[in-house]
């Protein structure tokens, strides 16, 4: 007797648990639908978000005269300069926000105040030779009218002085 109640028991325990469960996977699937309407509505508005962030990883309006100046051969420890000069052909004013150079052999001066429809601005690079031979460095600057940098750059060799080249022998 003892038996056929412990039986019994556990029979109407399991049709407790089974009938739990299936309630808890219709809560489940009402969450889930639930969860899906609320990601689907967060991502459509970052899917337009992504879609303006590829308008303005257009292209800067900014014409540069060249971007890349080569000095050809140097000498040591005598700075050399290039201006590297633009035109503003977008139809805003337009503002340098940031220039950085490479590395800190390479100084940079640039126009700071905002170039208006048609007005010209410069970046100067200045290189200072420290050490012999080939070098290429980069200039990077960042406007306000585009998320796209441009990068200038400079090259060239640095000549070994002579009184470096051709060491003296004593006698």
């Amino acid at each position: 007797m003892k038996t056929l109640k412990l039986s019994a028991l556990a029979l109407v325990g399991a049709f407790f648990f089974i009938s739990q469960g299936a309630s808890a996977q219709q809560t489940a699937k009402k969450v889930v639908a639930k969860d899906a309407k609320a990601v689907s509505q967060k991502i459509e508005p970052k899917a337009a978000a992504t879609v303006d962030a590829a308008k303005n990883m257009a292209p800067s309006g900014i014409t540069w005269k060249d971007d890349t100046h080569n000095f050809n051969d140097i000498e040591k420890g005598k700075p050399v300069s290039h201006d590297f000069t633009f035109k503003n052909t977008t139809k805003q004013t337009v503002l340098l926000t940031d220039v950085k150079a490479s590395c800190g052999c390479t100084a940079t001066n640039y126009t700071k105040t905002p170039i208006k429809p048609g007005e010209s601005g410069s970046v100067t690079a200045t290189f200072n030779a420290a050490s012999p031979g080939s070098f290429s460095k980069n200039i990077t600057v960042t406007t306000n009218d585009s998320d796209v940098k441009k990068i200038l750059t400079i090259k060239g060799k640095v000549l070994t002085p002579a009184s470096e080249a051709t060491p003296a022998t004593q006698q």
